[in-house]
C-alpha cells in the first residue's frame, strides 16, 4: 500500500516567504520548506494495481498552466481541537478545474469521490494540543495580510507520503506536464 495525492509545488522562492512566518505560535510544528504544496486531490492508502491505475488517469489530463499566489492565513478547527495553520491560495479556475480533472481521474481508476470541498491551500503547520486558542487566533492576525507575488504551474505532481517521528516526508513520484 502506498499514500499518494497530486499537487503543485509551491516554487522554493515562496516558500521562503512562507518561512519567515513559520515562528511564534506555541504548539505547532512547523512543515519544511520543500514539503509546501497545493494538495489538487489526496488519494489515501492505495495498492500498486490502482496506483497504477491512477498514474495512468493523471497523466492523460489535459490543462493549462495554473497562475496562482497566497492571501492570507487561517486554521482548521476549533477551539480545542485546532489541528493546522495554513497560509490561503488564489482562487482560479484553472486551480479549481485541474483539483476537478485530478478528482474524475481518481473516480476513472475506482477511488472512491472525495466528499469533501475542494478548500486550496498551504498547510504551514500541524498544532498539537498544547496549541491555545488565542495564541493561535493572534498568529492568524498577525500574518493575515500575508500575500505573494502571482506563480505559473507548468506541471502538477503524483506524491507519495511516507510517516515517521519527525512527521510526514513526500516523494515526487511522477509529474505531468501543464501547458
Amino acid at each position: 500500500m502506498i499514500r499518494l495525492f497530486a499537487a503543485l509545488e509551491v516554487p522554493p522562492e515562496i516558500g521562503q516567504v512562507l518561512a519567515r512566518r513559520q515562528q511564534g505560535l506555541p504548539g505547532a510544528k512547523w512543515r519544511p520548506v520543500d514539503s509546501l504544496h497545493i494538495t489538487l486531490r489526496f488519494f489515501g492508502e492505495i495498492d500498486e494495481a490502482m496506483a497504477a491505475d491512477l498514474d495512468a488517469e493523471l497523466s492523460r489530463i489535459p490543462g493549462p498552466t495554473v497562475e496562482t499566489a497566497l492571501e492570507g492565513v487561517g486554521s482548521f478547527g476549533e477551539g480545542h481541537r485546532l489541528n493546522a495553520v495554513w497560509a490561503g491560495v488564489r482562487e482560479s479556475e484553472s486551480l479549481r478545474l485541474l483539483a476537478s480533472r485530478c478528482e474524475a481521474a481518481a473516480r476513472r481508476a475506482g477511488l472512491k469521490p472525495d466528499g469533501r470541498s475542494y478548500r486550496p491551500h498551504v498547510t504551514l503547520a500541524y498544532l498539537n494540543r498544547h496549541a491555545r486558542t488565542d495564541r493561535v487566533a493572534a498568529w492568524i492576525a498577525g500574518h493575515n495580510l500575508l500575500s505573494s507575488p502571482p506563480w505559473r504551474a507548468t506541471w502538477f505532481g503524483l506524491y507519495s507520503s511516507w510517516s515517521s517521528s519527525e512527521g510526514s516526508r513526500y516523494d515526487l513520484e511522477r509529474t505531468y506536464p501543464l501547458s
